[in-house]
């Protein structure tokens, strides 16, 4: 592994270790002494990658940010229509921040105003609901009696909702609760021609069904220690 293969692993590991000790204790009381230990290495090094704790948390969050574009860009590319790409799309944000500490810490740190962070994920994600509005209307896939920013509007309160709710109690990120959604909107939505073709659970999920509350651990400690051990090993 070349140098700046290494300094690349190293610079993913502090930010994915940042992560989650920004969702631990907040940016407030986060140290960068945690930070650096748990992606194994020394506050040097952290140092070397990043100025100061501000540069670490915009660097998760445009980790977030740049995922979020990706996973859209992705979904789109597959899916034969904009309406399905939305609910599809909204299932696999509700995914990554399940299971991705670095999309819930983006969130997180860019929303919840406990420092000005850009980009405002909220924001993007609100973007790219209208974009796929936008392209279902011009493709006449959207009812005619519904305006595209009340469409927008409700599917962005209830995912960030959802979100919001989600760091208490991972229920809320479940695919069950955001299909219920989707199973609700979806008529008022779409053209009656349109509805029977679009998949509320979304066309890559497995059918949900209600079930037991999801484990409410933090998702990623398991994942950075495994990523600072990799480091480490590399380093010496």
């Amino acid at each position: 592994m070349t140098k700046q293969e290494r300094a690349t692993r190293t610079r993913q590991a502090l930010i994915r270790s940042a992560a989650v000790v920004f969702e631990q204790h907040g940016y407030a009381q986060a140290r960068l002494v945690l930070i650096s230990s748990g992606a194994g290495v020394s506050t040097g090094a952290l140092h070397f990658h990043f100025e100061n704790k501000a540069a670490v948390a915009e660097a998760v969050v445009a980790e977030a940010s740049r995922g979020l574009r990706d996973m859209s860009a992705t979904i789109r590319r597959r899916t034969d229509t904009a309406l399905q790409a939305l609910v599809d799309t909204s299932h696999a944000l509700v995914e990554r921040l399940r299971g991705d500490p670095v999309s819930r810490a983006g969130f997180r740190l860019s929303c919840d105003g406990e420092r000005a962070a850009a980009p405002d994920l909220r924001m993007e994600w609100h973007h790219r609901v209208r974009e796929l509005l936008d392209e279902a209307a011009a493709a006449g896939t959207l009812a005619d009696d519904i305006t595209r920013e009340d469409a927008a509007a409700a599917t962005v309160a209830v995912t960030a909702g959802f979100e919001v709710l989600g760091r208490h109690d991972a229920e809320w990120l479940s695919p069950y609760r955001l299909t219920g959604f989707w199973q609700l909107l979806l008529p008022r939505l779409a053209t009656p021609e349109t509805l029977v073709r679009v998949d509320p659970s979304g066309t890559a999920m497995v059918p949900p069904a209600r079930g037991p509350a999801l484990a409410g651990r933090v998702v990623g400690e398991a994942d950075v220690s495994a990523e600072a051990t990799a480091v480490a090993a590399e380093a010496n």
